[in-house]
């Protein structure tokens, strides 16, 4: 079965082929760029498969590229020069360090744009001998797709991830291929942006001449190098601390059941203590990251007025969480990243909040390597994703590469 993870209105094993082999010449090298854009940073990070003389293959991070965004607002472009200008500086960097040129990438679509929606899609068993064949697999997700649709306008939609099939009203564990029954039906969470939002993404790219080959939901993104498999199998949330925004992805039973973008960030906190002390929001950051404290700046009032924006973002993903209507608690927690997750006790502050256990998110890379912190996670998984299908060691066979990944999303 080819489960249409990403727009459903393309075909999936085209867009594979054409990310494996238009995007890795020439054949001698295979390597891969991810591109995440955001509000204050544009960050590239170029992988490279190696093979040893023994055959074992290896991923490196061979260049990367950092530059400041401009032309952005809470992660929508307001001037596409100016962003194309950032994107160019980023590229040149991560081109002198990985001594390649950069022709094509793999681009991270995420700020409040992003959004999720939901449908369910059934179908009566086409054979006569009631087995459940593809075509009704597709039957199930077309009508899912047509009740969504009225939803989609002016949005597009990145992915299209099956969240639980049913046979006869029962909850399947696993594929329904060849199973039997009467009729099937299917939950499905789409994950949209704006259409405009993504266009805009995608010429500003371009002006920096790079094509871009595929597109990926950042938190998703994130997600592949931040959480390990048993923390998305027992169930957990994977909170990204922004500039201007928070993004949450939801794992439980190692799908993806959730993604949301609350605006508001730790730039805000930047806010509050300006205002709190009147002071400069270039004092306030100073004040923010530890530099100044003291007589001038009270310790105890840089914590309430800390812990309080603090409070207010965890209360919203608590309150999304509760939306979802999830049958128990999520095991493994939540796993805090971004720039603003070294701010003050936010670990203590998020088990608070949400009665759960609560820790900062670790990115796991050899020394060598040219990244060091969690904030690189998502250009690094768009480029793992874009070379190997997977984040995981990469398989010989192309094919088995794509379907172990969209393997993953299936209940």
């Amino acid at each position: 079965m080819a489960v249409l993870w990403r727009d459903a209105n393309a075909s999936f094993f085209h867009n594979s082929q054409n990310r494996f082999f238009r995007s890795h010449l020439p054949m001698s090298r295979r390597i891969a760029t991810g591109i995440d854009i955001g509000t204050y940073q544009v960050k590239m990070v170029v992988v490279e498969e190696i093979v040893d003389k023994n055959g074992a293959r290896q991923l490196h991070i061979i260049g990367t590229g950092l530059a400041e965004s401009k032309g952005l607002r809470h992660g929508y472009i307001v001037n596409k020069e100016e962003v194309a200008v950032s994107i160019l500086k980023a590229k040149q960097q991560a081109e002198s360090i990985a001594r390649v040129p950069i022709r094509s990438a793999f681009l991270a679509v995420g700020g409040i744009s992003l959004d999720e929606a939901r449908a369910t899609g059934s179908t009566v068993i086409s054979r006569a001998d009631q087995e459940i064949t593809a075509l009704d697999l597709d039957k199930a997700a077309k009508v899912a797709r047509e009740v969504a649709a009225p939803g989609f306008l002016n949005r597009h939609v990145l992915h299209s991830i099956p969240l639980e099939y049913r046979v006869d009203g029962v909850k399947t564990l696993g594929d329904p291929l060849g199973m039997k029954g009467v009729r099937l039906e299917v939950d499905y969470l789409y994950v949209t942006c704006i259409a405009q939002h993504e266009d805009m993404l995608t010429k500003a790219v371009e002006d920096a001449n790079i094509e871009i080959i595929d597109r990926m939901a950042s938190p998703l993104a994130g997600s592949y190098v931040l959480l390990d498999s048993e923390q998305k199998m027992k169930g957990c949330v994977l909170a990204n601390i922004g500039a201007e925004t928070v993004s949450i992805v939801v794992y439980d039973e190692s799908i993806p059941v959730s993604i949301k973008v609350f605006p508001m960030g730790s730039s805000h906190i930047t806010d509050d203590i300006a205002l709190g002390f009147r002071i400069s929001l270039e004092e306030a950051e100073r004040v923010k990251v530890g530099r100044l404290s003291g007589q001038m700046y009270p310790r105890k009032k840089i914590d309430d007025l800390v812990t309080t924006r603090l409070i207010a973002m965890f209360t919203l993903i608590d309150k999304h969480l509760k939306s979802l209507g999830r049958r128990g608690p999520l095991p493994a927690g939540i796993i805090i990243s971004g720039g603003g997750a070294g701010i003050g006790s936010i670990s203590d502050i998020a088990k608070g909040s949400l009665k759960l256990p609560a820790r900062l998110a670790e990115f796991r890379l050899s020394s060598d390597t040219k990244i060091h912190d969690a904030t690189w996670a998502v250009s690094y998984g768009l480029a793992l994703w874009g070379l190997t299908g997977d984040t995981t060691a990469p398989e010989r066979n192309l094919w088995a590469v794509i379907k172990k990944f969209f393997q993953q999303f299936l209940p």
